[in-house]
């Protein structure tokens, strides 16, 4: 019963804080130019990690977020969070936050920076609504060389991931949710 309880009193924190602690756009000028600095190296560190992106997503796509730090931990009950920016035409237009929550069997954490590409203007549109919404672990495809090549978008996204850090077990079934606020 105390261990029931304890889960519940965890779930229920960590819902309270992916639902009201999540700000879309940093507060201050110097936190916007920070994350938009750090978005600009992540896609960097994606064309270098896999070459192929630039030239079946990177021009192709309509749009993309880029997340260049989310951070997950789990003891059962897990949740991630992170801040993007979103380029359109190459220029960033916008700020955007991914929460995921998750439960099944999951033990540790790890930190990861997240490319999502929008394939049209529909997607785009439901992103900047906020009606996007995926379950992470059937979606993403790890960056490597070559990936890009073969992979393809999945009801008008594709999702990319780089750089893992630290340990996560995880068997879980999650989602991904964003929300975006115009630049």
């Amino acid at each position: 019963m105390k261990s029931l309880t304890l889960s519940a009193l965890f779930l229920l924190a960590l819902v309270f804080a992916l639902t009201t602690g999540c700000s879309t756009a940093p507060t201050t000028t110097e936190g916007r130019s920070t994350l938009e600095s750090d978005a600009r190296v992540t896609v960097d560190q994606f064309k270098q990690s896999d070459p192929s992106l630039a030239d079946s997503f990177f021009k192709s796509a309509k749009a993309y977020a880029v997340f260049p730090t989310i951070g997950k931990g789990a003891i059962g009950v897990g949740g991630a969070y992170g801040k993007g920016v979103l380029f359109e035409g190459g220029s960033i237009v916008g700020y955007c936050d991914m929460t995921q929550g998750s439960i099944g069997f999951q033990l540790g954490g790890q930190a990861y920076s997240e490319l999502v590409f929008f394939e049209n203007q529909k997607v785009l549109n439901d992103f900047k609504a906020g009606t996007v919404e995926f379950a992470a672990q059937a979606s993403a495809v790890a960056a490597a060389s070559g990936a890009g090549a073969n992979a393809k978008y999945d009801r008008g996204v594709a999702v990319f991931t780089l750089g893992e850090k630290g340990l996560m077990y995880e068997a879980s079934v999650g989602g991904q949710k964003f929300d975006y606020l115009a630049k």
